[in-house]
Formats: C-alpha cells, sequence, structure tokens
C-alpha cells in the first residue's frame, strides 16, 4: 500500500539531491506531493540544510494543526541546540544523514510506523475506547499505540481518579500482539487485605492457613501469558513491593505454604492517581521497583486540560444510551453549559452529568437547559457572561513572553476561529460565515488565501 507524503524544499537545499531524493522515495512506495489542505493531515517532511526562524514557526503551524508526523531531513551537521528547537516546535524526528541511501531507509521506516500506528488509532477498536479530539489525547493514544503493539514493556499510566486509567489498561491488552495471548487480570491494590495479600498475588496451598479448604491460583499465575494490571499500584505496602520486584526479575514465585517455584510471564501494566515518584522520595515506594513497573509512562491528562473533548465524550455518552437510535442533540445552552462546567471526577463526572440529565429529558427533540438537574445548574453572576477563561489568558501570556506581537496574536486568534468553526460545520460555508458573523465572501476569501498561502511557500 502507498504512502501518501507532503514534501517542502527549503531554500539551500541543492535542486539535485531533491530530484535524487525523490526518485528513491517514489521506488520505495512513498507518493509525495507538494503540501496543500488536502493533504494537511498527513505525514510530511521538511528537507533543509539550516534551522531558521522560518522553519521552526511552520512546524508550530503543522502541529497546532494536528499534524504530529512530520520529519526534518538535514544532509549537514546541525547544533544540537538546534535539533531540541525542532522538536520543540514540533518535529517529530530529526534526520541528519549525507548519505542519499541511509536517509531514504530512515524516513521510509519512520513513516511505515506511522502509517501503522495511525491505522490502529483510528480504528474502531481505539476510537470507541478513548473518545475525543484534543491534540493532548491523540498524543496519548499514538503513544499508547506504539507501546503496546510493537513492544512488551510494562507501563505506568498516571492520572487523576476518573481519567480513564482502567480503559488504557484494557486497551494496551485489546492491541498486544501475541498470537497465544492471555487473559488480562486486574488486581485493585486499594482492595488488598494485608493478612490475605500474599494469597492474592502468589495463591496458596491447601490447608496454607486457617479456612484454606482447597488451593488457590493468585493473580501471577493467572495473568500467565497475559497481562496483569494493578490498578492503584502506590497503594502497596512495601512488604508487597519487593516480592513483586522478585517475581518481575526472576519470573518465578512460589504459593503460600507451597515449596515449588512456579514459573510466570505477563505484561505488566500499572496505574496510580498517587505522584509515585514522590514517594519514591519519601521512601514510600521502592526506587528499584518504579523503574522496572515504568519503563514507559503514560499521563492521562484531567479533563480541564483538554476541553475540546468535552462535547465529543458528551455525544459519545448520549449515544451509548440510546443504542437502536437516534440520540437526542444538546441545545446550545446546554453545550455552553458542559464546557463552563467544572469535573472534578473528570470523564467519569460528565458521564453522570450527562445520565442526570437523559433522567429529566422527554420527548424526541434536544436535550434543553430544563434537563439540568437543580442542583447541576450554576449560579448566574456577571461572570457568567465572559467567555474567555484562564486557558485563554495564559495564551497571550505565553505568546507575549516568546516575543509575539499583537498583529501575530491576532492573526492566529483569527485563523484559529475560522478553523474551528469550518471544522464544525464540515467546511460547509454559509453555515461557518452565520457562527462567525460575517459574509460568505469573507470565508471564501480565508479558505482561497490560505490554500494560495500555502502553495506558494512550497519550493519543489
Amino acid at each position: 500500500m502507498a504512502i501518501k507524503i507532503w514534501v517542502r524544499w527549503m531554500s539551500g537545499y541543492q535542486k539535485q539531491t531533491a530530484h535524487e531524493i525523490t526518485d528513491l522515495l517514489i521506488e520505495q512506495g512513498i507518493q509525495m506531493q507538494d503540501y496543500d489542505d488536502h493533504l494537511s493531515r498527513n505525514p510530511g517532511v521538511i528537507f533543509s540544510n539550516e534551522v531558521t526562524p522560518k522553519i521552526c514557526e511552520q512546524l508550530r503551524e503543522f502541529s497546532h494543526n494536528g499534524q504530529l508526523q512530520v520529519l526534518a531531513c538535514c544532509d549537514t551537521a546541525i547544533p544540537g541546540d538546534a535539533v531540541w528547537q525542532l522538536l520543540e516546535a514540533g518535529a517529530s524526528d530529526v534526520l541528519v544523514c549525507s548519505e542519499c541511501s541511509t536517509i531514504i531507509h530512515e524516513i521510509t521506516s519512520r513513516l511505515r510506523r506511522w502509517v501503522a500506528v495511525d491505522r490502529m488509532v483510528n480504528s474502531p477498536a481505539v476510537q470507541n475506547v478513548l473518545v475525543g479530539e484534543s491534540q493532548a489525547l491523540k498524543a496519548i493514544l499514538r503513544q499508547v499505540v506504539e507501546v503496546a503493539h510493537f513492544t512488551d514493556a510494562s507501563v505506568l499510566i498516571l492520572g487523576e481518579s476518573g481519567t480513564g486509567k482502567e480503559l488504557l489498561a484494557n486497551l494496551i491488552h485489546t492491541l498486544d500482539p501475541r498470537p497465544d495471548k492471555g487473559d488480562l487480570v486486574i488486581l485493585d491494590c486499594t482492595t488488598i487485605v494485608s493478612e490475605l495479600s500474599g494469597s492474592e498475588f502468589f495463591g496458596h496451598e491447601r490447608g496454607a492457613f486457617t479456612g484454606a479448604a482447597s488451593s488457590r491460583d493468585g493473580v501471577f499465575a493467572l495473568a500467565n501469558g497475559g497481562t496483569l494490571f494493578l490498578d492503584e499500584v502506590g497503594e502497596l505496602p512495601l512488604t508487597l513491593q519487593t516480592q513483586l520486584l522478585r517475581v518481575i526479575q526472576e519470573n518465578t514465585f512460589k504459593r503460600v505454604g507451597g515449596n515449588a517455584w512456579q514459573r510466570t510471564s505477563f505484561r505488566l501494566v500499572c496505574a496510580t492517581n498517587r505522584d509515585l515518584w514522590a514517594q519514591v522520595q519519601r521512601s514510600e515506594f521502592r526506587a528499584d521497583l518504579y523503574y522496572r513497573i515504568a519503563s514507559n509512562v503514560c499521563h492521562l491528562p484531567p479533563l480541564r486540560e483538554r476541553p475540546e473533548d468535552i462535547l465529543p465524550l458528551a455525544n459519545h455518552f448520549l449515544k451509548v444510551n440510546y443504542p437502536d437510535q437516534d440520540s437526542p442533540k444538546l441545545d446550545a445552552p446546554v453545550q455552553e453549559y458542559l464546557l463552563r462546567r467544572e469535573y472534578p471526577g473528570n470523564v467519569r463526572d460528565l458521564k453522570q452529568v450527562i445520565a442526570r440529565m437523559l433522567c429529566r429529558h422527554a420527548g424526541q427533540g434536544a436535550i434543553t437547559v430544563g434537563c439540568i438537574p437543580p442542583d447541576d445548574r450554576p449560579v448566574w453572576t456577571e461572570d457568567w457572561k465572559e467567555w474567555r477563561d484562564t486557558g485563554f489568558e495564559r495564551a497571550i501570556r505565553i505568546a507575549l513572553s516568546r516575543g509575539v506581537g499583537l498583529k501575530a496574536i491576532s492573526r492566529n486568534t483569527e485563523e484559529t476561529a475560522f478553523r474551528i468553526v469550518l471544522e464544525q460545520v464540515n467546511g460547509n460555508t454559509q453555515r461557518a460565515a452565520q457562527l462567525l458573523g460575517v459574509t460568505d465572501r469573507t470565508v471564501q476569501n480565508w479558505k482561497k488565501d490560505r490554500s494560495s498561502t500555502s502553495k506558494t511557500e512550497y519550493l519543489l
């Protein structure tokens, strides 16, 4: 299957080298085109022999638009600090190589991996598990898919309560490609009784203690060949941490009351809402165990840090409650209410809010403000009229601290508004103009100017 990418040749890159690279990429099944809006979601490659502010600005634009698979390639060495500048600006990787054959191999390897990851990220198996459109969530999904499918490494999931840590653990197990994969075994470490903890983990032999009428497997045996998910691993006492470390290192254990060593092999996924590293520094969690379980660390951000996901999640929960018919729409004031509301319980909190509104909903129409239970309704104040939240002010402060002027801030604000609205209405010019309070011609001109600007900046 051919891979479609966009390319940009920056000034300073020799035309002869560019043609040679183009021919070699085509031989590898890579379809290359100049950048345009139709390819905006495809991977891209920028070729340049130097790092300039223009390149960094373009990378920021690409990453801002959701294009996280952008390679920056040079055929001459660049300073180390410049590499980090490119990564900070949004490049996924930076390749420096003077041999065409070598750089072609590196480019195609990364492109094939990216395409494979993207295919899985956009599959129903992933999209129906973790719902959202924010860049934060998309980055997490790419990270999890790559780790789960292409490695057997342990994963530590960090996040507040209600962010979806168990869903992520299930997804990791689902994407694990082992042909004879066993089951996903879940143990909530907050429910472990200290007197029976050894049996929970290691199992026990008959008669090992009072009440042990028969032998029993623990989670180490049950997870053999599969995945062991330890939820709230930060709750484990130090004695159990030591025993868990030994099993991870040696893949062997003994049942309580038994003498025979048993072997086990499982993928370990752990989760906690605690600051586990802070616990390590306070000697409340073993450092050697931390490094064992944290081969890959995934931070699930709270819902307040990804507000773009609120409405997609709300609509998802509505569809779940109406599996056999079209779900009701959310009235505009209800959407604003959901966007303004705080969610101390994160996604789980939002799910319950939707459930409470559905309890009051009747008829076939939209969910209106009357469906919001009285206890959930906001207290009307003058502040309710203010649409700019702390995130808006924070973005302006960051821009000013980086030396971005008012003209650039205004331009980017306008650009963002146009982009968001056009995404919401699937490119419908008339509907976008209504929402923005401008004429149809204004929207058409913006789309035309953006397209022509993109094309003239690329050099082939």
